[in-house]
């Protein structure tokens, strides 16, 4: 299992460099901030998946009210043409479908709190079809996959951040973020389909893309014919309202199939707590991880590597200023976060670096991070090909973020 050898690189690389920083540099405090770091991570491996416990709550709750009024189901039923496709052994209107349609409509949205839940649950219904209750299935790899490529149209946070960073126009990542989220998560679905041998040429899937690459035109045709201090609150107002009425539209169903709405968020939202519960040992493994391998100060000197590689070859060496937030981005989401908010406050919001940083932020997703939580929800041990193929598609956000962001702001 690749996430093992991984996990085990983690440790290992932290101790040789380590090792040599106490040997040739005489840092006799390098292991204490290991073992510091590990103690970090594991609670907030913990406090994270505590802090899950309201907002699981909460929209197990409404899905379950959906489930029960038959929304659930009518979302899988629109979605039935591509996930077909997609999704070849996942049956027709099975529930997962339309979990699965609510988690990339709230990660398109920009709205992570309302996507995890909706993820986690489509993820519960996956492995309902799973005879390997610990290897995961080629339905939960093409979905993880698609996830972990970042996925998002509106990237409210990155805005609000350039904001209140000073940024004289936060929104001007935005079309940038789009595009090269776009690009890693075809890269996603063109891996997973190839692993899986998925026909892409398909006549339904020629039509999704086709219509994707249009949808996306019409957005950046609307938002770049808007002021730029309208960008960030429109989209933050339709994406919330949008959201709000989906909640609404759940409710309303739930009345018309007279069912008991108060019961079925009941009974939904108790999941909530167990959920969370069952991804703390999972999250506090991968976190740890990162943590050793970050305070070990392996990544400055693989970073340093690069940028004195670059320098030699004669390129432009601007991008290496971001390379933290675009290294750490697939470990840790509060880490890249906190990386990109540090270069925008070195370099300013506005720089290269600042707006590159911002646009790697929000081009692609934490993949163990998203691992770590999807498959340990559901107590998922051998990933087979997903970390390959999350990877890869992180990789592709990132050089294309690289590339926009000279093209755009260079």
């Amino acid at each position: 299992m690749v996430l093992n050898y991984i996990w085990i690189a983690f440790f290992l690389i932290a101790f040789v460099v380590a090792l040599g920083k106490l040997v040739f540099m005489g840092d006799t405090t390098v292991f204490t901030q290991i073992v510091n770091a590990s103690f970090d991570a594991a609670k907030s491996g913990f406090e994270i998946s505590i802090g899950l416990t309201g907002i699981l709550s909460l929209w197990l709750g409404i899905m379950k009210i959906g489930e029960r009024g038959g929304m659930i189901q009518a979302f899988a039923r629109i979605a039935r043409p591509i996930f077909s496709k997609l999704f070849p052994q996942l049956p027709s209107d099975h529930p997962a479908t339309g979990s699965i349609f609510m988690n990339f409509s709230a990660n398109l949205l920009g709205l992570d709190n309302a996507a995890t839940p909706c993820g986690l649950k489509a993820m519960q219904q996956l492995q309902e079809l799973n005879d390997k209750k610990t290897e995961a299935t080629n339905s939960m790899i093409m979905f993880l996959c698609i996830n972990a490529s970042g996925l998002t149209l509106i990237p409210i946070t990155i805005m609000m951040y350039r904001a209140q960073m000073g940024s004289a126009n936060p929104s001007d990542v935005f079309l940038p973020i789009m595009l090269s989220t776009f690009i890693s998560t075809i890269v996603a679905i063109l891996a997973v389909c190839f692993h899986q041998r998925i026909n892409i040429l398909q006549r339904n899937l020629m039509f999704f893309f086709g219509g994707l690459i249009v949808f996306i035109g019409g957005l950046v045709f609307l938002f770049r014919s808007m002021p730029h201090d309208q960008v960030s609150l429109w989209s933050t107002f339709f994406a919330n309202a949008l959201l709000f009425t989906i909640i609404c539209g759940f409710i309303l169903a739930g009345i018309r199939k007279k069912i008991n709405v108060y019961d079925a968020f009941i009974e939904g939202a108790k999941d909530g707590f167990h959920t969370a519960v069952t991804i703390i040992p999972y999250l506090v493994a991968v976190l740890v991880g990162i943590g050793v391998f970050r305070a070990s100060g392996a990544m400055d000197y693989l970073i340093n590597a690069i940028r004195d590689g670059v320098a030699a070859c004669g390129l432009d060496t601007q991008f290496v200023g971001a390379l933290p937030t675009i290294f750490m981005k697939p470990l840790s989401g509060s880490g890249a976060r906190g990386l990109m908010l540090d270069a925008m406050q070195t370099y300013g919001a506005d720089s290269f670096v600042g707006r590159l940083s911002s646009i790697v932020q929000g081009s692609c997703d934490t993949t163990f991070y998203v691992v770590a939580l999807y498959y340990g929800s559901v107590g998922i041990r051998n990933s087979r090909y997903t970390i390959q193929c999350a990877l890869l598609a992180d990789l592709a956000g990132a050089i294309a973020a690289i590339f926009l962001t000279y093209l755009f702001f260079g």
